[in-house]
């Protein structure tokens, strides 16, 4: 199979980091043993994960005991939703953008969730939250720090002002690395393959404060441990590319910016096109914009032809061909929308490619309607 030469959906998953691919093979190498164990194997084993661990702390300005390693983003989530809420009937808090993996915990603890509204960009209001966490009992509020489609980023330091003490779990899979964590938390979730570390590696920072306890079977659930066995490969290059990530994250960060504006500014030229997302409290490497009288999938399509990989639909469920539940809640197309996100080694001249090509897809694809 060739694959597309311009890969355009690291929102969906960053190619592995350069740090982390000599990291990844020397941790397969020694780190395959039980960390557990006291043998010599184990004991290598321990060392590398609590390098991992230490590297990620530093990585993320906490501490080294409020890092635990799970397997996947979505996992983190699950573990930070799951650990924190009360086994009451208390609510979750939580915004209409959220990602299903937020709804899916919940529903399957039986707790009741009240959502709020968000803005034309996405972005939920800081006296609305507050509201919601006030109109009846709450136990946790769960917000994204920005959102994993169109990029908006949320006023979580605010929004946790008004909370009252409501533990307050970050979605930050979207942004962690990309963006410094928020002020205020009680807990975090991040995925490692969203900043260039492998796959089947997540991150779940919980305060040390926090009244969190393990919320899947373990001969004892206070005590903080990692979601599963853990692979220490994979937790060794995810901390690697992390800590490269944060290092060159101004400097990429502002081409990635300039970018996304020059393609935010040719898309809007095309006729019928509807641009999302806040155009400037946003993730720097994504924008997501929807066609009128186009299909999606069939745009993907037609640019994956032309050598151009972007994604369409919705990005947290099952069948992302299902209309984007974010973007009906922005009150925005939620037909025709395609997803552009940048690797950290997009050119100028790539997205100048894309944007030349583009009108005439849109055209022929309308064209094709209109027969």
């Amino acid at each position: 199979m060739i694959y597309p030469a311009v890969y355009l959906d690291a929102a969906s998953a960053e190619p592995l980091h350069p740090a982390a691919r000599d990291v990844l093979a020397a941790g397969v190498e020694r780190g395959y043993a039980d960390p557990r164990r006291l043998h010599g194997p184990g004991r290598d084993a321990r060392l590398l994960l609590d390098n991992a661990r230490e590297v990620v702390a530093a990585s993320l300005g906490v501490r080294r005991d409020e890092v635990l390693f799970t397997t996947s983003g979505t996992a983190a989530v699950h573990a930070g939703l799951l650990g924190l809420a009360p086994s009451t009937n208390s609510a979750v808090v939580t915004t209409a953008v959220e990602h299903q993996s937020v709804l899916d915990a919940a529903s399957w603890a039986g707790l009741p969730v009240r959502s709020v509204e968000v803005d034309a960009t996405g972005r939920a209001d800081a006296g609305s939250v507050a509201a919601a966490t006030r109109a009846g009992r709450t136990g946790l509020v769960v917000v994204q720090q920005a959102n994993h489609e169109v990029g908006t980023v949320q006023p979580v330091d605010e929004i946790a002002a008004g909370l009252d003490g409501v533990p307050l779990l970050v979605d930050a899979c979207a942004s962690m690395g990309r963006l410094p964590l928020p002020a205020a938390w009680t807990a975090v979730a991040g995925s490692a393959r969203k900043w260039g570390g492998p796959g089947g590696v997540g991150v779940l920072v919980v305060r040390r404060t926090a009244r969190w306890r393990y919320p899947f079977p373990a001969p004892d659930p206070t005590e903080r441990t990692d979601h599963g066995f853990t692979h220490v490969p994979g937790a060794l290059a995810a901390a690697a590319a992390l800590q490269a990530v944060v290092a060159e994250r101004d400097d990429v960060g502002a081409r990635q910016r300039e970018l996304i504006d020059l393609v935010r500014a040719r898309v809007v030229a095309i006729p019928d096109v509807d641009l999302v997302g806040d155009p400037v409290e946003r993730l720097p490497h994504l924008v997501t914009f929807s066609c009128l009288y186009v299909d999606g999938e069939a745009l993907v399509t037609e640019l994956d032809r032309r050598g151009f990989g972007i994604a369409s639909g919705s990005a947290c469920a099952v069948d992302t061909r299902e209309p984007s539940r974010v973007l009906g809640a922005m009150g925005a197309l939620t037909h025709g929308n395609v997803r552009l996100s940048l690797t950290r080694d997009a050119t100028r001249e790539d997205v100048e490619r894309l944007l030349d090509v583009l009108p005439g897809v849109v055209s022929d694809l309308r064209a094709e309607v209109a027969l």
